[in-house]
């Protein structure tokens, strides 16, 4: 499994692929719109250099945002490998929280980041009607035939004690 940094990939990679996995590099949720071929991020690549797993996330002196993770291979440990890559990166910057939105529609994805230890902490009721006003191409309703119609903030609290030198 070859994880890189996304900077290092050429632009039109990244673009090409939320092009292709999401309608558009443009990611419109509750806390902001965002350009995800232009955020940092991971990577991981197949023999081919294609690109078969990607995280996107933003990061401030508070907290990590993941903003994207999508992995076209399931069951292999790409998901895992590129949260766990993120929360490596937050605690090297001393960030001890990471968020992320999904919607609700998402089961597999909700399994998936409670299983890795982030927990509910906001159900925001009918936010993706307001994205939809922004980014039409929002579906109505998931292949899984669930209404696509809240998100759901989930949080994980990373412990920096054993990671860091210095503890005040």
């Amino acid at each position: 499994m070859i994880v890189v940094q996304i900077r290092k990939l050429a632009k039109k990679m990244i673009t090409e692929f939320f092009s292709k996995n999401w309608g558009s590099p443009q990611m419109v949720i509750s806390s902001g719109v965002f350009q995800c071929d232009e955020l940092d991020g991971f990577a991981v690549l197949d023999e081919n250099n294609r690109i078969i797993g990607l995280i996107t996330y933003i990061m401030d002196q508070c907290e990590c945002e993941i903003i994207s993770l999508d992995s076209l291979v399931e069951n292999k440990g790409i998901g895992s490998k590129l949260i766990q890559e993120v929360e490596n990166i937050a605690k090297k910057n001393n960030v001890s929280k990471i968020k992320l939105v999904t919607t609700n529609d998402n089961v597999h994805a909700l399994a998936f980041y409670q299983k890795r230890g982030y927990r509910f902490a906001e159900l925001l009721v009918d936010a993706v009607d307001l994205a939809r006003k922004m980014k039409p191409e929002i579906p109505l309703v998931a292949d899984n035939g669930i209404p696509i119609r809240d998100e759901l903030v989930l949080i994980k609290w990373l412990d920096l004690i054993h990671h860091n030198e210095k503890v005040e």
